[in-house]
């Protein structure tokens, strides 16, 4: 029989204070001491790399302190309608708009633009990379340009093990070596692989070992196959 793991809590909200900078200081710097309304901001770097994880930062900080946030993804349905209380609009994954939500996304800028709103965006591409109309490449590309990189192994490993403490769960060298070496490196799903992990072992009783990992993985891919 196996028991029904309790939840450890939810993980933290995404903020400036537990955000790892590594080399993306200067972007975790400009954010935190952002005086609204400012020139456009756009980040852009690879999956794993901190970019939404500083724009929901910048909206936590802006809703502590009161204000208003729209919060807009490539993949949400249109019509974009920015609110002219707002005080930062935020459109993410960039990289992804198509030709109706272009139009969507450089009306935003227009709109901010006269009503003193804050623009925010990321992508994984540079502005002048992005598969975009050229008047929307522009106004990304206008303000501050920040290059995110992914962190390096050392700092993936303090992450993970600052989770481990967070939960009461001592991480093997092992078990961490593992992660890093057979799974892509991106912090967010290297998270989402442990909180599977922790989830599984919890259900059986078990430590987080190498072999159990190898046991989750296999039977979410027997479960994939039989759902198919």
């Amino acid at each position: 029989m196996k028991q029904i793991p309790l939840p450890i809590g939810p993980q933290p909200e995404p903020s400036f204070d537990n955000f790892l900078p590594g080399s993306n200081a200067p972007a975790l710097e400009h954010l935190r001491s952002l005086v609204l309304p400012a020139a456009p901001v756009y980040l852009w770097g690879p999956a794993g790399s901190g970019k939404s994880h500083l724009l929901r930062a910048l909206a936590a900080s802006g809703q502590a302190q009161g204000q208003r946030v729209g919060w807009f993804d490539a993949a949400d349905r249109l019509p974009w309608l920015l609110s002219p209380d707002w005080s930062v609009v935020v459109i993410d994954r960039c990289e992804l708009l198509d030709a109706e939500a272009q139009q969507a996304a450089f009306a935003l800028f227009i709109e901010a633009a006269a009503h003193d709103v804050q623009v925010a965006a990321a992508g994984r591409l540079p502005p002048v990379d992005l598969p975009l109309r050229d008047d929307l490449r522009t106004r990304l590309g206008w303000g501050h340009v920040f290059a995110l990189q992914a962190l390096p192994d050392a700092e993936s490993r303090a992450a993970l093990r600052r989770e481990g403490d967070r939960r009461g769960i001592l991480l093997s060298d092992e078990l961490m070596d593992h992660l890093l070496t057979h799974f892509p490196r991106d912090l967010g799903h290297l998270m989402s692989l442990f909180d599977r992990l922790d989830t599984f072992a919890l259900a059986r009783s078990r430590q987080l070992t190498v072999p159990l990992l190898r046991q989750m993985l296999a039977e979410e891919a027997d479960t994939t196959v039989t759902t198919a």
